[in-house]
């Protein structure tokens, strides 16, 4: 396959903090998905089919990049948390979360359409949130304000305070982007990698 450019089909910064740690130049685009939940649609499944679907979409407009999608959600019981987006929303998914063991699905897939090439996989991590008081749920919010993270908490930053145990076999998934498993998927396209 030849040298061919890679693009990040995401507009979150986190991701793209993630990505940069490999030391490739890549380019970020705005996927523009519809992250709505399909009818009995569990976290895993939804997690996958948008990090496909986001992947796809950018891959259509540059066929010939190697284009990488990813998404997570939180899945409390088999129900999926998404990012909150408000205070309000934040201290509700928190109090439900309290206590409560999750997993986060974080799904990464790495399309080029040009090359036929099309790849996806999940890497789910799961963590244990301590029983948090509201008192506690509240300052947290306030300092860290994660209302665009999904489950309300940022385990790179003060978000750790909240959790009594992470299990993953792949540590930056719970970030947002599963880096062992994008860099094998780069490899398979082609992309060279240190």
């Amino acid at each position: 396959m030849p040298n061919r450019s890679v693009i990040l089909a995401s507009t979150s910064r986190y991701r793209r903090d993630l990505l940069e740690r490999l030391g490739i130049p890549f380019e970020v685009q705005s996927p523009g998905v519809d992250e709505t939940p399909l009818e009995n649609e569990s976290p895993r499944q939804l997690a996958e089919r948008l990090a496909l679907s986001k992947a796809e979409t950018v891959a259509t407009r540059f066929p010939a990049a190697v284009v990488i999608g990813s998404d997570q959600v939180a899945d409390l019981d088999g129900v999926g948390l998404g990012k909150p987006g408000t205070h309000e929303r934040a201290v509700a998914q928190l109090r439900q979360m309290r206590g409560q063991t999750l997993v986060f699905q974080t799904a990464v897939a790495v399309v080029c359409q040009e090359a036929n090439f099309r790849q996806r996989a999940i890497a789910p991590v799961r963590v244990v949130f301590r029983d948090l008081s509201d008192e506690a749920i509240e300052r947290y919010l306030r300092a860290e304000q994660p209302y665009d993270c999904a489950g309300s908490a940022k385990s790179e930053g003060m978000g750790i305070a909240l959790l009594d145990a992470i299990e993953s076999d792949d540590p930056t998934a719970l970030v947002g982007l599963p880096l062992i498993r994008t860099c094998r998927m780069l490899r398979a396209a082609g992309v060279a990698l240190l």
